[in-house]
Order: C-alpha cells, then sequence, then structure tokens
C-alpha cells in the first residue's frame, strides 16, 4: 500500500517525460528542392561554418537550433507522453494501488460480512471472559483435589501422568501442551475456594453461551470456507501478479523514441525522450515484486496449513490429558476452525476455553452455587415429619444436591424430587441417623464410600422414575435395605428385565412395592420370597396373569394387586397361610364365590375389596371368622346377607356406596364394631339393633334416604364422628346429646338440621 501511495504521489506531481527532435542524416541524392527542404525541416540544423583563420573571431557557444517555441515543446511533451511511453510506464503506481487494495478486500472481507463477523466476534469476546474467569482456575485447580479413587483410575488409562509435586501451599501440576511452552497451574485451595457469589453467576452465565454458541457455529462451516476461497484467491492473485510484472518491469526505460506524426505543426516527427522517473518507478517495482513476493509466500504457506490436515475437526485430547478433564468434547466445523486458529496464537487461550465445554466442570460450578444458596440454617427451615414418623428434608426441582445437606446430622429422611445429575458424595456419611431415602425423577449416582454407608444404615428406599435408565444400579447392592418402592413404567414382560433379577441380593427386604404396568409377579420378586413380608402391586390397568409364583411366598402377610384387571380372586391367594391383610382394590370382579377358600387362612384379618363390581355377598363369607376390617365399598351391591354378621370380630364395616336398601337386624351382633358406614346407598331406616354396637366410634349414614334418626343413638357413648348429611331428617333426637365424645367437628349435618338440637346440646358440643 505505502509503494501505491508513493507511486501516485509522485505519478501526480513529478511524473514527466521531456522530448527533443531527433537528428536525422541527409540522402546523398537529393532530386528536387523540396527534398531538400524536407530534409532541412526534420533534421537538426548544421553547426556554423568554422571562421576563416585569416580572420578570426570569438563564437559564443550555443545548442543546436531548432525553432521551437515552448508550447510546441510541451506539445510534443504530451504526444510523447500518451503515445511513445508503455502503459505499463505510466499505469504501474496504479496497478499497484489495485492489487493492493484487493488483497486487503480478501483479508478482511470475513471481519466485515455479517455472516461471518458476528460469530468471530461472538467467540473473540467469550474467549476473552473465559480466560479471564476465575472459574477456569478454580476448576483446573479441582483436578488436583480429585479422590485418589479417581486419579488413579485416570492413571491407568492415560498414556502418559501429570507430574505432581506437593508442597505446603497446594500443588503444581505441570501442564505439557502439544503445541504450546509448558505451563504450570498453581493449586491454592484457600485461593480456589473463594469464588464469591457473582462471579460464580458469571461463570454460569458463561456456560450458557458457550452451549448456545456451540450448537449454533457447529452447524455450519461458512468461517472455513470462506478463509479457503479468500486465501486461494489471493494465491491466484500474487502468481499473475509475479507473471506480468516480471514480464513488463524492463519496460520502464529511462530514454523513450517517439515517433509522431505533427510534422506539420512542429516541423519533425521523430524525437527523443526522457522518462524522468523512470529510474526511481523502475526501482520501486522490484521493491513491489519482493514485498508481494513475501506476502505470496505466506499466502501458499496458509494454503498448505488449511490443506495438510483437517481444520474442520478439533480434538482436545492433549487437554484433557493435561487438565485431568476427561469430558471436553471433540468439536467440528467452523467452532473447530477457530479454536485452530486461536492455537496459532496461543494454544493457552484453547485450553483455558475447553474448561467451559466440560460437563464436569459446569457441574461442579452449579454444585459451587448451590451451596451458597443453600445454607444449613435455610434447609433446616424445610424439615418435616413424614408418613413414617421420620424427621424428613425434601428438595425439589434443585439443579443438584448441596452439600450443605450433609451437615444437618440429625436427618432421618432425604426426599429428592426432579432434580437431574444427582452426585451422592462420601460426606454422607455425617448423616449418622438417616434411614430412608426417596428419588423422585432423579438421575443419581453415587460415590463408593457413600454405597458402602448405604449398604450398612438404608432401611428405606422409594424410587420413581419416568424410563427404567434412572433406576440406580447401585440400589441393588443394599443388603441391609427393608423396604423398596418402585414407581414408573417398565417392560411388560418383567421376568426377563435383567436389572430387576438382581433383587435376589436384598437379603433383608420386608416390602416390595411396585407401582407400573407389570403382565406377570418378576422372577426377581420370588426370589426374595423366604422373608418378603409385605407386596403391593399397584398397576395402571394392565391385565396381570400368571400369578402362581405367589404360591412361594408363605412369609407373606400383606398382599396388594390393585388395578390389575383381575376378574376372579386368584388362586394362589389361597396357598399363604400367613396372610393378614389382602387388598384386591380398582379391579374387575364381578363374582366372589371362591371366598369360602379364604377360610384355611386363619390369619386373615383385613378383607378389601372395594372398587369393584361385586353384586352380591356369598354366604360362604360366614366362614371367615377371624375378619376385623372388611370393606365392600364402590361395588354394585343391593342386599346384605345376614350370614354376613356372623363374623363377630369385625371391628371395621365399609359398605357405602353401594345400592343397598335394608340392614339386617343381625348387625347388633358385631360388639366389637367400631366403625361402620353406609353412606351413598338407599336405606330408608336403621335397625335398632345397630345401636347394641356400643363400641361404636365412628357412624357414616350420610347420603342416603333416611326420615328418623332413633333416639336409641344416646347408647353409642364413644361415638365421636357421626355423618348425617344428605338424608331427609327434619329434626335430631336431644339424646345425641349422650354421647359425650361427640363434638361439633365430629357431627357432619345441615346447619339448619343441627339447630333443632337443644342449645344446652349445642353448646356441649361447641366446648372442645
Amino acid at each position: 500500500l505505502g509503494v501505491g501511495i508513493e507511486h501516485c504521489i509522485l505519478q501526480v506531481m513529478q511524473d514527466k517525460i521531456i522530448c527533443l527532435p531527433k537528428r536525422v542524416q541527409p540522402s546523398q541524392n537529393h532530386s528536387s528542392v523540396s527534398n531538400v527542404s524536407q530534409a532541412v525541416a526534420s533534421t537538426t540544423p548544421l553547426p556554423p561554418p568554422k571562421p576563416s583563420p585569416s580572420n578570426p573571431v570569438t563564437v559564443e557557444m550555443k545548442g543546436l537550433k531548432t525553432d521551437l517555441d515552448l508550447q510546441q515543446y510541451s506539445f510534443i511533451n504530451q504526444m510523447c507522453y500518451e503515445r511513445a511511453l508503455h502503459w505499463y510506464a505510466k499505469y504501474f503506481p496504479y496497478l499497484v494501488l489495485i492489487h493492493t487494495l484487493v488483497f486487503m478486500l480478501c483479508s478482511n472481507f470475513w471481519f466485515k460480512f455479517p455472516g461471518s463477523s458476528s460469530k468471530i466476534e461472538h467467540f473473540i469476546s467469550i474467549l476473552g471472559k473465559c480466560f479471564d474467569s476465575p472459574w477456569t482456575t478454580r476448576a483446573l485447580s479441582e483436578v488436583s483435589g480429585e479422590d485418589s479413587e479417581e486419579k488413579d483410575s485416570r492413571k491407568n488409562n492415560m498414556s502418559r501422568s501429570n507430574t505432581t509435586q506437593s508442597g505446603p501451599e497446594g500443588s503444581l501440576v505441570n501442564s505439557q501442551s502439544l503445541k504450546s511452552i509448558p505451563e504450570k497451574f498453581v493449586v491454592d485451595k484457600s485461593t480456589a475456594g473463594a469464588l464469591d457469589k457473582k462471579e460464580g453467576e458469571q461463570a454460569k452465565a458463561l456456560f450458557e453461551k458457550v452451549k448456545k454458541f456451540r450448537l449454533h457455529v457447529e452447524e455450519g462451516d461458512i468461517l472455513y470456507a470462506m478463509y479457503v476461497r479468500q486465501t486461494v484467491l489471493k494465491v491466484i492473485k500474487f502468481l499473475i501478479i509475479i507473471a506480468y510484472n516480471s514480464a513488463l518491469v524492463s519496460k520502464v526505460q529511462f530514454t523513450v523514441d517517439c515517433n509522431v506524426d505533427i510534422q506539420d505543426m512542429t516541423g519533425y516527427k521523430n524525437f527523443s525522450c526522457n522518462h524522468t522517473m523512470a529510474h526511481l518507478f523502475s526501482k520501486l517495482s522490484f521493491c513491489y515484486l519482493c514485498f508481494v513476493s513475501i506476502y505470496g509466500l505466506t499466502c501458499l504457506y496458509t494454503l498448505y496449513w488449511l490443506f495438510y490436515r483437517s481444520l474442520k475437526e478439533y480434538s482436545f485430547e492433549y487437554v484433557r490429558q493435561e487438565t485431568g478433564i476427561d469430558d471436553i468434547p471433540d468439536v467440528k466445523n467452523d467452532f473447530a476452525f477457530m479454536l485452530h486458529m486461536i492455537d496459532q496464537y496461543d494454544p493457552l487461550y484453547s485450553k483455558r476455553f475447553a474448561v467451559f465445554l466440560s460437563e464436569v466442570s459446569e457441574n461442579k460450578l452449579k454444585q459451587l452455587n448451590l451451596n451458597n444458596e443453600w445454607t444449613p440454617d435455610k434447609l433446616r427451615q424445610k424439615l418435616q415429619t413424614n408418613a413414617h414418623n421420620r424427621l424428613e428434608l425434601p428438595l425439589i426441582m434443585l439443579s443438584g444436591l448441596p452439600d450443605t445437606v450433609f451437615e444437618i446430622t440429625e436427618l432421618q429422611s432425604l426426599k429428592l424430587e426432579i432434580i437431574k445429575n444427582v452426585m451422592i458424595p462420601a460426606t454422607i456419611a455425617q448423616l449418622d441417623n438417616l434411614q430412608e431415602l426417596s428419588l423422585h425423577q432423579c438421575s443419581v449416582k453415587i460415590h463408593s464410600a457413600a454405597l458402602s454407608f448405604l449398604k450398612e444404615n438404608l432401611k428405606v428406599l422409594s424410587v420413581k422414575f419416568d424410563d427404567m435408565r434412572e433406576l440406580p444400579p447401585w440400589m441393588y447392592g443394599l443388603r441391609n435395605l427393608e423396604e423398596l418402592y418402585l414407581v414408573g413404567s417398565l417392560s411388560h414382560d418383567i421376568s426377563r428385565n435383567v436389572t430387576l433379577e438382581s433383587l435376589r441380593d436384598l437379603k433383608s427386604l420386608k416390602i416390595l412395592s411396585i407401582k407400573s404396568n407389570v403382565s406377570k409377579i418378576p422372577q426377581a420378586v420370588v426370589d426374595v420370597s423366604s422373608h418378603l413380608q409385605k407386596m403391593c402391586i399397584h398397576n395402571d390397568g394392565t391385565k396381570l396373569v400368571m400369578l402362581n409364583n405367589l404360591k412361594k411366598m408363605t412369609n407373606l402377610t400383606e398382599l396388594e394387586l390393585v388395578h390389575c384387571d383381575l376378574e376372579r380372586i386368584p388362586h394362589a391367594v389361597f396357598s399363604l397361610l400367613s396372610l393378614q391383610e389382602l387388598d384386591l382394590k380398582e379391579n374387575n370382579l364381578k363374582s366372589i364365590e371362591e371366598i369360602v377358600s379364604f377360610q384355611h387362612l386363619r390369619k386373615l384379618t383385613v378383607l378389601k375389596l372395594w372398587h369393584n363390581s361385586i353384586t352380591y355377598i356369598p354366604e360362604h363369607i360366614k366362614k371367615l371368622t377371624s375378619l376385623e376390617r372388611l370393606s365392600f365399598s364402590h361395588n354394585k351391591i343391593e342386599v346384605l346377607p345376614s350370614h354376613l354378621f356372623l363374623c363377630n370380630k369385625i371391628r371395621y364395616l365399609d359398605l357405602s356406596y353401594n345400592d343397598i336398601r335394608f340392614i339386617p337386624p343381625e348387625i347388633g351382633v358385631l360388639q366389637s364394631l367400631q366403625y361402620f358406614s353406609i353412606t351413598c346407598n338407599k336405606v330408608e331406616s336403621l335397625p335398632d339393633e345397630l345401636y347394641f354396637c356400643k363400641k361404636l366410634k365412628t357412624l357414616k349414614i350420610g347420603k342416603n334416604s333416611l326420615s328418623v334418626l332413633s333416639p336409641k343413638i344416646g347408647n353409642l357413648l364413644f361415638l365421636s364422628y357421626l355423618d348425617v348429611k344428605g338424608n331427609h331428617f327434619e329434626i335430631l333426637p336431644p339424646e345425641l346429646g349422650d354421647c359425650r365424645a361427640l363434638k361439633r367437628a365430629g357431627l357432619v349435618v345441615e346447619d339448619a338440621l343441627f339447630e333443632t338440637l337443644p342449645s344446652d346440646v349445642r353448646e356441649q358440643m361447641k366446648t372442645e
């Protein structure tokens, strides 16, 4: 550019050509005067005659006479400049300037084109922030703080190990790059840990920017393609410039012969001219060729660099080896190309940038931010008592598991819901009282030391999942686990599922609950049947078949088969001689004639056949004399057999939501009855024998067709809950006042009907 501008200035300001008529020797034979005059006119006049020796005269020396004035000379100079001077000598400065501008355009076009410049500017901005981020140093320092187990594993897999030297202030990790000068990371634990909340948020934002940038840039290769094309264009232009300049530089001459037909105006047509700037232009031309040659060689090297290896792929293998961050992904397309470019400046940039491509590094940052947000005091405010009467900490929809959780040593139950990438560290061993763990839609990894702790201490594990891959594989080694609850979609042929077959290792398992879509009892469940005491299968309506495996569960005391599309009571159930509770809720039972076989189950005390389509109760039910709780609610029963009330040990009887119209007087036989419900039936009257059940505490007779409530209700001295709402009562008997345990909160009745009671009875009920 400098040569071109200098040429142009000289061309405009000083470039001149100076011409003089050229002397031509006359011919020997001049036949006419006209020829003589033409020869004289076209040649330089002869020198003056010599003075006679006899008469010596001092004569002043003068040049050859041309008889041309100044305007004629100027005209001759202009004509010869345009006609005789070679175009290369005239336009060389402008060619240099044009070529230079083309080179500049080729080199800088991708910095101005919107599709490429935006990527470059964004990349440089992110790169600088990543390089200067305190989290980069923190993440690299974490490598030296890894557990020995992880270090040993990495040393066995790496082709070369990092040289680590311990010191009083930390350790020095020598990172020998494949492309850069040796680099050392100083690991100062106190400094590395001092990442404030603002810096943490900035680093978190950087991770998001890098993710989005990578996703966008890896989709195309516009930068690579544009750089290759502009480099090829520059090489081609370089070759063209060298070729024609080398051929034409000799045309820049100091002396120029000019032959122009202007004799009628000047009397001459042959001139000899001097190009005043020719010498300088010639030197500058050689200088320009040298510059272009050097520039061209750099373009050729760039072209070689572009095609010597694929620049559309970038591997962080050497960074992974140096830093120990093994999950840094390789990149491609424009993202890879820009990293190759930045390596030509300093590979340290791409090395520190790689930290923000690592998911492990991002998780560590999230963990640090999480710990700052959830302090131990804040966590203690969320403690509550769960259904198992344990002190529980529920954590829902967090970005991870705060390390501060493990400072709450009084914790007995930990419940995690919708938390991705949970890592249970070895510090869980600080929770000496932990017995219960709930994982709801969480993907969990666990440290080996933490697993050892859970094997010894964990008693209850609940896992809710959407995909079987969310089932933690380590749960099958919890040898002291007593209760396991699985909620999620499993394969229909679960018996062939390799994962669940490992349940056989749970030697202490007593309670197993599967809420899923199984079609048969898993073989894995049978493997733990020798010590299994309670099994619950809650299906989503999938038909449960092939129940013969139930016969092997000889120690089973509780069995729940809910929503399994059963049409009959499974015969295998009658072989469970230790069974105490049976729940067949939400099936498709219509007939229960086989109920007579329950007489062999001497320990059966609870039978729940609710939410089915049962139309009648067979008389054989009288043989179930050990029953204490019986539920037939939400069926289609119309008639109650009197034999039902021969089960005189019944304490809980639920007949609600049926089509019953009449209650047999034999109900008075149930002297142990404490709970009786006929809500939402068609009963028109209650037998007086009902009030012989003096241990009755809960009586639900709402939503029937009753019109009178017997005064004998006062005999129920222990009655504490009475539902009479939704009937045709006009008045309540004042004898309700004799039910001393009945309070206003336990009396479900219309407000107007309550006002029919005497005021003293109302006041008595309102008194706590």
